[in-house]
């Protein structure tokens, strides 16, 4: 009677063993299962992190290009306002000696309460002729750079200051010379006027804007003189005289230059087709 006993002993050990390791089973699995999603996770966040950071520095550039494409803008902004501010000195300058010089030579005549005034000269004038040469000077660059032909002829400060003489040097005849009547003058200093744009300029544009701009001039001096501001001694050309609109071109193309030399260190957009 005791192997019997013994073998039902036994066999309850093992049943009870077996049982043990069914319930172990399942819990082994699980750990293993979560071990597994651990080292998923873990290897996605690894994963995703390179991505992470090739989009962060695929963003960086545009951002990079973002600021230097505004510090560029910042700075032409810049160069335009301290250009247009020196042409606009250079052309009051330019206004107050040559319109002294047509009043003292009584070429032009301003009411009597004008002359008293500060350099014997209307007000508006200065500022005028200042806003004109900032224009002027501005748009000749641009138009060099819209038809694709940058102007390379005599670009040095030294070129331009003798174009300065010599527009001075064609007012200044204006007012001292005597013909017997204005056409000889008139086509003297378009001779002149013409001279001027070959030895300094020599531009398809820059003749085509001294053209325009004389041609403008003209028009906005007859309409000011037909309304009484001021006027014309011997008018010979309707209410003004003839050799206005040479005097008109040669300090366009005068102003041009200016422009031109202080756009120098502008970079040239290059012309599209």
């Amino acid at each position: 009677m005791e192997k019997p006993v013994s073998r039902t002993e036994d066999h309850t050990w093992s049943c009870s063993c077996t049982a043990r390791r069914r319930q172990r089973t399942p819990l082994g699995g699980s750990a293993t299962g979560l071990a597994a999603k651990v080292g998923e996770m873990l290897s996605s966040s690894v994963s995703s992190s390179p991505l992470k950071l090739v989009s962060h520095s695929m963003r960086n550039p545009s951002s990079s290009n973002l600021g230097s494409g505004t510090s560029s803008s910042l700075n032409l902004s810049r160069d335009v306002v301290q250009r247009s501010l020196v042409l606009f000195v250079v052309g009051t300058f330019l206004a107050l000696v040559l319109n002294l010089l047509q009043i003292q030579r009584n070429v032009t005549l301003f009411p009597e309460e004008v002359i008293s005034t500060i350099f014997s000269s209307a007000w508006w004038v200065p500022p005028c002729c200042g806003t004109a040469a900032a224009v002027i000077g501005l748009l000749y660059p641009c138009i060099d750079s819209h038809l694709g032909e940058p102007h390379k002829f005599k670009r040095e400060w030294a070129s331009v200051m003798r174009c300065i003489a010599v527009f001075v040097g064609i007012n200044h005849a204006s007012a001292k010379l005597d013909f017997a009547n204005n056409i000889q003058l008139s086509l003297t200093l378009a001779a002149l006027s013409l001279g001027l744009w070959w030895t300094f300029d020599r531009s398809r544009s820059g003749l085509g804007l001294g053209i325009t701009i004389a041609f403008v001039a003209t028009l906005i001096t007859q309409f000011l003189v037909y309304n009484g501001v001021y006027q014309y001694t011997s008018p010979d050309f309707l209410y003004i005289r003839s050799w206005l609109p040479c005097i008109f071109f040669s300090g366009g193309v005068t102003v041009g230059n200016i422009g031109r030399q202080l756009a120098m260190g502008v970079p040239e957009k290059p012309h599209s087709d």
